[in-house]
């Protein structure tokens, strides 16, 4: 289509009201710039081709053993004190004064958490939980890929759909275990039969062993997981490094996604489109695709550079360690037990409300317990996983991102998008269709922050649950 035709097209959609209004926003080359953005969004390719790799020790020999074989954590009493031994020898820098948690984790909170972590924790009875759903591992590109698998008990007449769940960074598959009865014992006529992988470097699956391995490779390792289960498609969900991994998943099998479910979106912050709606979206959303609560949360009573540019700046420090020298600062997490729960409890505690940082306490058992919340930096703790997590950041973020396929690829599997009100960036629905062409919901969430099944597991488990309906045609 000629680009001229394109713009007639936009402009004689509006009706001559809407046509005024939108010549008085701004110059005729603007609108016509901004027509061009909204109907024309270039040719972009339908999918990543899904190729291959290995990422264990050695050679890839000439067969994989596709064996799936059970797992169940363990520990031992010299695991337990070697741990309470360093909790012991930890050294604690006093605070500054009424500075909440905006330097950071408060060392006065701190010394109550470890304190709860030393005398009433019990890792022992946390690892009973952990193993009271169903655990496996198997190989894959070298790597033992742990997961959790969980059938719903057989009722009559129920429908039941495969889905996978992602985690994201510094969670791990405890995350979920609020939210998986909601979806394998739910008593609707639908339900789900549940595959939560651990990202390869977390927990309790293998780390890589050579460089490169990134979102791309995490989503063709997981399609390998469903396709070794026998699962030919599947429903998908993730947030944080999980609504990547997912999206890529998307992008590179769409023919196995039913439908792609995620709480956390991501967009590009620049291109004329989005900084049209951002210069005018507060004085007319209706233009440029806001809602009223899109204003409010882009927008808020601090304004769009407080809330979407210097507060990102102050929450992402650790991305830039992590996207360049991750070895470095994970040495000193990886060997203080107490350095590492002041580290990822801190992000538990801003993500969930930025707000949080102006409390002793930081929040965190608003939401969460200190015993749930422990027994996630015990998973990071007891596999010496936080290094090759944080490499995590290096492997996606090493070379310019916006030259990845994956920026340039769109979504066109069914997409339903959770927008939590604390998540750490608001995307309209206006920024996400630019990527996800095929949206059957977007869902203001009435609360909950960044770590979706953690926080608020009823309101994720009914939006994905009404999601998956609407894809069904139930």
């Amino acid at each position: 289509m000629q680009t001229i035709e394109v713009l007639k097209q936009a402009l004689s959609s509006l009706d001559p009201t809407q046509q005024q209004q939108l010549l008085v926003a701004g110059s005729s080359v603007a609108v016509l710039l901004t027509c061009y953005y909204w109907v024309y969004q270039g040719r972009k390719t339908k999918r990543i081709p899904i190729g291959d790799g290995w990422w264990g020790a050695g050679e890839k020999p000439q067969s994989e053993d596709e064996k799936v074989f059970p797992f169940q954590v363990q520990t031992s009493d010299e695991e337990i004190q070697d741990l309470y031994d360093r909790i012991d020898r930890t050294r604690y820098t006093e605070p500054l004064k009424d500075t909440g948690f905006q330097y950071g984790f408060n060392s006065t909170y701190l010394k109550k958490v470890v304190s709860h972590w030393r005398h009433q924790f019990n890792w022992k009875k946390q690892i009973a939980i952990l193993n009271k759903y169903p655990q496996f591992k198997t190989n894959i590109e070298g790597l033992d890929v742990h997961f959790i698998h969980v059938r719903p008990p057989h009722r009559e007449g129920q429908r039941v759909l495969p889905l996978m769940l992602v985690h994201g960074w510094p969670g791990s598959v405890y995350e979920f275990y609020r939210i998986l009865p909601l979806l394998t014992n739910s008593l609707d006529s639908l339900a789900f039969e549940v595959i939560c992988p651990s990202i390869p470097g977390y927990g309790f699956s293998e780390a890589p062993h050579k460089q490169g391995f990134d979102t791309l490779a995490a989503a063709r390792v997981f399609h390998k997981l469903m396709e070794r289960l026998g699962f030919s498609d599947y429903y998908l969900q993730g947030g944080d490094w999980g609504a990547i991994i997912t999206t890529n998943m998307a992008q590179m099998k769409p023919e196995c996604v039913k439908g792609l479910h995620l709480n956390m979106l991501t967009n590009k912050m620049r291109g004329f489109g989005v900084l049209f709606s951002i210069l005018i979206g507060r004085y007319l959303p209706w233009l440029v695709g806001f809602t009223r609560e899109d204003v409010r949360r882009l927008f808020g009573s601090v304004g769009f550079m407080e809330r979407n540019f210097y507060d990102i700046i102050r929450e992402t420090g650790y991305l830039h360690i992590q996207g360049t020298k991750p070895d470095s600062a994970g040495c000193g997490v990886n060997d203080s037990p107490v350095g590492l729960a002041a580290y990822i409890l801190e992000k538990f505690s801003t993500w969930t409300d930025f707000n949080n940082r102006d409390l002793e306490d930081g929040g965190l058992e608003r939401k969460f317990t200190l015993d749930d919340l422990l027994t996630n930096i015990m998973i990071y703790w007891t596999t010496g996983s936080i290094v090759s997590s944080m490499r995590f950041y290096k492997e996606n973020l090493k070379t310019n991102i916006d030259n990845r396929l994956d920026n340039h690829t769109g979504v066109y599997v069914p997409t339903g998008l959770a927008a939590f009100p604390d998540e750490v960036r608001h995307v309209p629905q206006s920024w996400a269709r630019n990527r996800f062409r095929n949206i059957y919901s977007y869902s203001y969430m009435p609360r909950g922050g960044h770590f979706a099944a953690f926080e608020e597991p009823q309101l994720l488990a009914d939006d994905l649950l009404q999601f998956v309906k609407k894809v069904e045609k139930l």
